[in-house]
């Protein structure tokens, strides 16, 4: 009973969100530049209570509009949470996509693994409702960053609707070179290819990679016309392994075994310098007379590693607990968004893709609605934070990481082989998740269980042959 009461009620909080997807008739149609950052902590900006790293110009954008304190990637890794991000859907919908794609497109757990040997591993463009519903109600479209969705040039960014794109393919390269690892890595020979592309092909340019991903956004920015609506998407590489300061230049490509070296002062310059850029893309904004008129997101895809920051939060990129997947979240659209506000909806990255496609007076893909809710509407209409369910699963070779959020309760379960634990958590009074109650109130561990269970028949897929479930 209590599980159908809580879905009954989600049902009914997001009603309203349905009937308000489309935007109005005649309504302003906002620019939107959608910055996404990489692995970067949920401590690691100023705003969000770094005492070394300063962020003033990602700060303005939480000066100036909201700062979500309970907002969450839709996986602990970069591939899986910017398929959610594209598709407005959880991505296990899309199959083989619940781990980051490997250096050179590999696959890293069976579902993958058997898409890559196909070499069907990558987001199919047929699953991408970004930046595709915008394009097709007049915006223009760019992606200037990181892409990680796929090598093969069928799962390339101008495949998905973009008209124009610049940045790596795979998940992390040599800051200056522009190459993946030399050698031996995670017991992989690498060859060290260069994978930096430009409109879908291969490209080739000097620099510092961050300040390249800014200058292309900068440029691209500078070319678009006051009252045609574009949609920017941003994702640097900064600060994702390797640690590689802006004056950390050397002749020779970084080795493998090089590859997740580093200091906390180089992981401080890396955010620095995104920073910068972030603040080169706001001024380009405000010189081309944008920015009353545009909506700019920023977010983390996932926590930090561990010379990164997760605030008081437990854990770190690759697992489900807090610090692996609360993360950075800022949003700034004035006129619309109050400024200086915070907001403790619970949230994932999925809701933004919602809001976006609303804003602009597009539509979910036919047969395909989305999973999340109205982010931006339910920030602007002042609401209450609500009750919701979500929901991660995160493989890798023989582990699996599970957790449902429900209400301020938090139940995991990690298995490895077959080995097996389980946590429950009361996020209201243990925000850092350090009191494990599955012993003590096992009636919640079960109902959360139960909820894990029937969402994963909700998001099974078929893609490539019969329905894959993740082994339990």
């Amino acid at each position: 009973m209590r599980i159908l009461l809580s879905i009954c009620l989600t049902v009914l909080l997001l009603l309203p969100l349905e009937k308000a997807l489309g935007a109005p008739e005649g309504a302003p149609r906002p620019n939107i530049v959608l910055i996404v950052a990489d692995d970067l902590g949920y401590g690691d900006l100023q705003c969000q209570g770094s005492k070394d790293i300063k962020t003033p110009n990602i700060d303005t954008l939480a000066r100036d509009g909201v700062r979500l304190t309970q907002f969450y990637a839709n996986h602990p890794e970069c591939t899986p949470t910017r398929t959610a991000l594209l598709t407005g859907r959880y991505q296990h919908r899309v199959g083989g996509l619940e781990c980051a794609i490997g250096t050179g497109n590999a696959g890293r757990y069976d579902d993958a693994m058997r898409l890559a040997a196909k070499g069907e591993l990558g987001l199919p463009p047929s699953e991408t409702v970004l930046p595709s519903a915008l394009t097709k109600v007049g915006y223009r479209a760019a992606s200037m960053g990181k892409w990680h969705l796929g090598y093969p040039e069928k799962f390339r960014p101008l495949q998905h609707g973009f008209e124009t794109s610049f940045g790596p393919l795979g998940g992390g390269v040599d800051y200056f070179h522009h190459t993946e690892p030399v050698g031996n890595f995670l017991g992989d020979d690498l060859p060290g290819d260069h994978v930096l592309a430009k409109d879908d092909k291969s490209f080739e340019e000097e620099g510092y990679l961050t300040d390249l991903i800014s200058a292309h956004a900068v440029e691209w920015i500078e070319q678009q016309e006051k009252g045609k609506p574009f949609f920017l998407y941003v994702p640097y590489t900064a600060p994702h392994t390797p640690y590689q300061g802006p004056d950390d230049y050397r002749s020779e490509k970084l080795q493998a075994e090089e590859w997740n070296k580093g200091t906390r002062a180089t992981y401080v310059k890396m955010v620095e310098a995104m920073d910068r850029g972030v603040g080169e893309i706001l001024s380009a904004l405000k010189r081309m007379g944008f920015e009353d008129d545009t909506l700019v997101i920023f977010f983390s895809d996932n926590g930090p590693t561990k010379l990164g920051d997760a605030g008081d939060l437990r854990g770190n990129k690759g697992n489900v607990f807090e610090g692996g997947i609360r993360v950075p979240c800022l949003m700034k659209y004035p006129g619309v968004i109050p400024p200086g506000s915070v907001n403790d909806q619970p949230t994932m990255n999925m809701d933004l893709t919602r809001s976006i496609v609303r804003l602009a007076g597009g539509s979910p893909l036919p047969g395909k609605s989305f999973d999340g809710i109205d982010l931006v509407d339910h920030v602007v209409s002042g609401s209450e934070p609500f009750s919701r369910d979500l929901f991660w699963r995160a493989r890798r070779g023989n582990r699996t990481r599970w957790a449902v959020r429900s209400g301020n309760l938090k139940y995991i379960r990690l298995k490895t082989g077959d080995q097996q634990e389980e946590y429950l958590f009361d996020l209201a009074s243990d925000p850092s998740e350090s009191t494990n109650l599955v012993a003590d109130r096992p009636r919640d561990a079960d109902r959360l269980k139960k909820l894990l269970k029937m969402w994963e028949t909700k998001v099974q897929h078929t893609r490539g042959r019969g329905t894959e479930t993740a082994r339990r």
